[in-house]
């Protein structure tokens, strides 16, 4: 199948439907998390849900839409997490075409490879662009793995890999059981149910 003739089948009228709702929930579950100060994020879960219904290429989508409006609106750090949001609805997709998808064990191994592209792309900008705090419940791990002397880097490697790990693999289960819950009519409207069945 070509790259014009995948794009065609992912980007369907439902999904385009799926994307809306999707980075809806997103921006109102991680402000709401975000506004409680907890250590995880789950501003990702309509992402992961987009990437593993219609495919990679909508959960990226979904991904940088969703950071970039939520920039807009209330949080411009969340606008330069962009480029994370969109790995991590591309690598939901690719997880899910690899069948990581099927069962609650392979589930989580999807949510450990979801962290670690995350991470590969979250360190960066979180170092350069915030110096290392950018305002996250998470920072409290950062302050306190640098008040026991650790170097910055390290400090931000570690809480970035962390954090996200509870919260990537908590978001996959999430939308494993949103999945597994909605009725098979509507499942069939999307072009990754297979991989998910």
């Amino acid at each position: 199948m070509s790259i014009s003739e995948q794009l065609k089948k992912e980007f369907s009228t439902f999904t385009f439907v799926l994307i809306a709702v999707s980075i809806v929930l997103n921006i109102v579950v991680g402000q709401l998390v975000s506004l409680l100060k907890l250590p995880v994020f789950l501003d990702s879960i309509g992402t992961v849900l987009v990437g593993v219904l219609a495919g990679p290429w909508a959960g990226g989508l979904t991904g940088l839409l969703t950071n970039l409006i939520w920039g807009v609106i209330t949080s411009p750090v969340a606008a330069a997490f962009a480029p994370v949001a969109m790995v991590i609805g591309i690598v939901a997709g690719l997880c899910a075409r690899w069948g990581l998808f099927r069962t609650w064990g392979l589930v989580i191994v999807s949510g450990v490879i979801i962290t670690v592209f995350n991470a590969i792309v979250a360190v960066p900008i979180k170092l350069y662009m915030f110096g290392g705090i950018s305002g996250s419940g998470a920072d409290f791990f950062t302050a306190y793995m640098l008040a026991l002397g650790n170097d910055l880097f390290g400090s931000v490697v570690v809480t970035i890999f962390t954090s996200n790990l509870l919260d990537k693999v908590v978001t996959a289960l999430i939308v494993w059981g949103v999945i597994k819950s909605m009725p098979a009519r509507t499942m069939a409207r999307f072009p990754g149910v297979e991989a998910v069945s």
